[in-house]
């Protein structure tokens, strides 16, 4: 009989929030080497399955478009828990928080890991970035897994709280998008201690790159241990990345996505990007993003990042509409901490920054950026919003 690889819950990790949504049915599940599906639009989050082998399943969470159910095997998620505790010390005497429901993969993957390696967990959705920063601080917390956008919440919670530090906290691992450096000084400013690592992946990839100290600032890092990274192009030109790893999915279990392609052991999901000399990936932006403007191929997340260094700006996204003249007119959203900027001051940055191309023809201010369960922004809400006017 076919021994199948399933996780394995370490006898000396604690739940310190019991009442998280899912939590104790993820325990259950890690106890009974059965398998579970995790759900970002329904609660509640994580609901066991009971297959002849132990999978993962969640729904991936794309900015865009209908979500999709991938499959993964525990071997695929262990081998980096390995790593992480081979390359940080981190292990039993840690203390795990997520800002974000389980059926995101982020906080998924970062309970499981501090599960499997004999950390606490806590967990610290559904509640304010406020009442998230207090618990932090009495619980102790020595690891954060995070999204851009929830640390930027939890640096504002931690001011509405009155924190000025968190000496105890060691990691803050980041991912899910590009944190920026005016959130990772911030971050760095609050949390003397801490290392700050982020990486570069998907739900169907998991980790590709890590960055650290020494990585130059646009990239995300160099490949994870064990990662091949190829781009179809030569080299410092954009194009396709590929990436072959012992990380990857085994593939959808509901639904596909026309970016998804397998080339031998190499897997692409759409992104595009560069490598410099060093093996440093800068991204670019999603092939399905890609838009033209009056005949250029433009990013809109690399206006998003551009947007973003501004100092009163605190998130943004760019969505698109037809225009006859030039094919497409950029709509950038942003919120900002306390007064906005003008528009013209947004578009006079791009233009210095990016060029003429990059330009949003419009730019709205509003008070809060809508979210999707994994704390991306909304963009098919976006879209409506931009028609509206």
């Amino acid at each position: 009989m076919t021994q199948h690889p399933t996780f394995s819950l370490h006898a000396s990790s604690t739940v310190l929030t019991p009442d998280v949504p899912g939590l104790g049915v993820l325990v259950d599940c890690l106890r009974e080497r059965c398998g579970f599906m995790a759900r970002q639009s329904t609660l509640p989050p994580i609901t066991p399955s009971h297959d002849a082998q132990q999978w993962v399943l969640c729904t991936t969470s794309g900015t865009s478009g209908q979500p999709k159910i991938i499959r993964r095997n525990p071997l695929s998620w262990t081998q980096s828990f390995a790593i992480t505790a081979d390359h940080f010390g981190v292990g039993s005497d840690d203390i795990y928080a997520t800002f974000g429901s389980l059926g995101h993969s982020l906080s998924l993957y970062a309970s499981v890991e501090a599960l499997c390696l004999g950390a606490d967990i806590c967990g610290l959705a559904r509640i304010s970035p406020k009442r998230q920063a207090l618990e932090i601080a009495a619980m102790g917390v020595t690891v954060i897994y995070a999204t851009p956008t929830q640390l930027r919440l939890w640096l504002k919670g931690a001011a509405q709280a009155q924190i000025t530090s968190f000496p105890k906290l060691c990691f803050v691992f980041c991912g899910g998008g590009a944190l920026s450096e005016k959130v990772k000084s911030a971050v760095h400013a609050i949390c003397p201690q801490a290392q700050i690592i982020t990486f570069f992946g998907a739900s169907e990839t998991s980790f590709m790159t890590i960055a650290d100290s020494q990585t130059p600032v646009g990239s995300v890092g160099r490949a994870y241990p064990d990662v091949q990274m190829r781009i179809d192009a030569p080299q410092g030109e954009v194009g396709e990345i590929w990436v072959a790893s012992p990380y990857l999915f085994d593939g959808y279990a509901s639904g596909d996505h026309e970016d998804t392609q397998w080339d031998g052991p190499f897997l692409s999901i759409g992104e595009m990007g560069h490598l410099d000399a060093q093996g440093n990936l800068f991204l670019r932006g999603r092939k399905n993003r890609m838009i033209t403007v009056a005949d250029v191929n433009v990013f809109p997340e690399d206006i998003e990042r551009c947007v973003s260094q501004l100092e009163s700006v605190h998130d943004c996204a760019v969505v698109s509409e037809p225009d006859e003249t030039r094919g497409n007119r950029l709509i950038c959203f942003v919120a900002y901490h306390g007064a906005p900027l003008l528009p013209a001051e947004v578009q006079a940055h791009c233009r210095e920054t990016l060029g003429q191309y990059c330009v949003p023809k419009e730019v709205r201010a509003i008070a809060q950026m809508p979210l999707l369960a994994a704390g991306k922004p909304d963009l098919a809400r976006l879209r409506t919003m931009a028609v509206a006017g």
